[in-house]
């Protein structure tokens, strides 16, 4: 798989705006709505909008357009910093909050009402889409559209004390009810929430729409590319009548481009919601969800992520990305930089018949085949180790490399072994392998004639450490489940999660630090879980298979 990054069509318009003059220093802004956690579709976000700064010289604000105080909350906004920072992106100066912006977008509805430019409608919510009409028929105008200058100042003014009820009256923007772009027929630009705000408590009972913010907080700030996704482009039209209709410091332009539509996933933030309220998930971190959050838990490396983002490119079109080229990308880092380690998930004993009980060996393992920067680390051999039970056959034909009855295979950096005999329980289920193993056959010159029929991983009974690992899989097993009719919670994948219990580990596993990530050889990527894991009880995610076992 390719992964040399792709076009990027937002940069060449920023180099002619350079290039021209039209840009000295060139500003974005990643502008998120703190209603729940980020997900993949914001990392490219995300990666556009810190790349494009970082790649041009400029900057980029981390800003909170955090307009709806009933679905936002501290804990988002926490989780929405943390995420940013872990990616590798620094925004500039202090975070900002739309909140921050409120009294002067007041100020500014108050003159768009002084200019004869919006008018308080008294619609409620169904009368208001009677009155909009439809996409093939223009809409009407309020009744209460030709209020004069003074009485929408007072009305305004008696919103923003707190005298009517939610949902008595609206500030609407005096634009064009027969315009064919229904984001122009005289959008609401405040409406009564008489809830606390998570930044400015109990200071306002109105509250500016997305729209109407959205456009001036990029001007006060000095933005001069607001880059967007695909589904904003029919606002466009109204983000330029308010920057054209009030006195504002900028004149920042929008641009929009195809949002990122990973397959076999969903990235609705009230479906993601659903997921953890339900409990089909742990919460917004776990390691199947498509957030940022859960990624890192999975243990997702953030260069991953990055490169991911650069390898799809930034185009004008929507699209579905198929989510292989993501793990591709987790694949190649990982490969490249994880550290190796031996498990045995679904440990059988083997018990060593001609080693000496009291013996114990210190054997040397690379951390890396190929990175030796990486270093050694000890593992202790003894008479019992444990293999995984999957390596071990009575009988099996020639395709079968693993430990079989009367055949050799090599214990990873280890000795050659050759199995004897089973030890069977009453119901028939091997429980104890004896073998012995074939002297000179460790180091660097082993004895010549010697050919394992492969090689398996072990650790010392006596050494072992006993972990609980987690095995994720895709959450979903459709391509796209929320597609069309499709009813996402139907498409759950019954084993996205497999708790192994009794799983044994290579002694050096249990001094892992939070967040360390592995390759379990021959099993996969892992990663100690970021909360749970310690010293003492060792958790381990699994990020990732060695191969793409959903294409084959």
């Amino acid at each position: 798989m390719d992964n040399t990054p792709a076009s990027n069509f937002l940069q060449t318009i920023i180099a002619e705006d350079i290039d021209a003059g039209r840009v000295t220093e060139v500003v974005t802004r990643f502008p998120p709505e703190p209603n729940g956690y980020l997900h993949l579709g914001h990392a490219k976000s995300i990666s556009v909008n810190f790349g494009l700064a970082q790649a041009n010289g400029g900057r980029c604000n981390l800003r909170f357009d955090d307009t709806n105080p009933e679905k936002e909350s501290q804990e988002y906004i926490e989780s929405i910093l943390a995420d940013v920072a872990w990616l590798g992106y620094a925004w500039d100066g202090d975070v900002r909050y739309a909140s921050s912006y409120f009294q002067q977008l007041y100020d500014w509805a108050v003159y768009l009402v002084e200019q004869g430019r919006a008018y308080v409608c008294d619609l409620n919510a169904e009368e208001a889409r009677e009155y909009r009409g439809t996409l093939t028929e223009p809409g009407k105008n309020s009744p209460h559209r030709e209020r004069s200058v003074e009485e929408n100042l007072d009305l305004l003014a008696r919103m923003k004390a707190g005298e009517f009820d939610e949902g008595a009256k609206v500030l609407r923007a005096r634009i064009d009810m027969a315009s064919p772009n229904m984001n122009m027929r005289d959008p609401i630009m405040y409406r009564i929430r008489k809830i606390a705000h998570h930044q400015t408590g109990t200071d306002w009972v109105i509250y500016p729409t997305y729209d109407f913010a959205h456009g001036q907080e990029d001007a006060i700030e000095g933005v001069t590319h607001s880059i967007c996704t695909l589904e904003f482009e029919d606002h466009r039209p109204l983000y330029d009548w308010y920057i054209e209709n009030l006195p504002v410091q900028s004149r920042p332009r929008q641009y929009e481009f195809g949002r990122l539509n990973p397959s076999y996933t969903i990235t609705s933030k009230r479906k993601l919601k659903n997921l953890v309220d339900g409990g089909t998930v742990a919460g917004w971190d776990d390691p199947r969800m498509p957030t940022i959050s859960g990624m890192r838990r999975r243990g997702y490396p953030a260069v991953a992520l990055r490169k991911f983002c650069e390898m799809i490119g930034t185009t004008r079109k929507d699209g579905v990305v198929d989510v292989a080229m993501l793990e591709f990308a987790v694949r190649e880092e990982l490969n490249e930089n994880a550290p190796r380690a031996m498990a045995v998930l679904n440990p059988v004993k083997v018990v060593l018949t001609d080693y000496p009980e009291d013996k114990v060996e210190q054997l040397t393992a690379p951390n890396h085949p190929s990175r030796e920067e990486l270093g050694v680390r000890t593992l202790p051999f003894s008479r019992e180790v444990y293999i995984d039970a999957e390596d071990f056959r009575e009988e099996a034909n020639k395709k079968y490399k693993r430990l079989v009855l009367g055949k050799r295979v090599r214990l990873r950096n280890a000795y050659v072994i050759e199995a004897d005999e089973v030890i069977k329980d009453e119901a028939g289920n091997v429980v104890e392998i004896h073998a012995h193993t074939i002297p000179n056959t460790i180091g660097e010159n082993p004895e010549d004639g010697i050919k394992p029929k492969g090689v398996i991983q072990w650790v010392s009974a006596a050494h072992g450490v006993a972990a609980e690992v987690r095995v994720y899989d895709r959450l979903f097993n459709h391509e796209a489940p929320d597609k069309g009719d499709n009813d996402y919670m139907s498409h759950i994948n019954p084993a996205s999660l497999q708790v192994v219990t009794g799983a044994m580990l290579e002694p050096s596993l249990a001094q892992a630090t939070s967040e360390q990530g592995f390759q379990f050889e021959r099993e996969g990527y892992f990663v100690a879980d970021r909360y749970d894991h310690t010293s003492d009880k060792p958790v381990f995610n699994k990020t990732i298979g060695l191969r793409d076992t959903w294409n084959g």
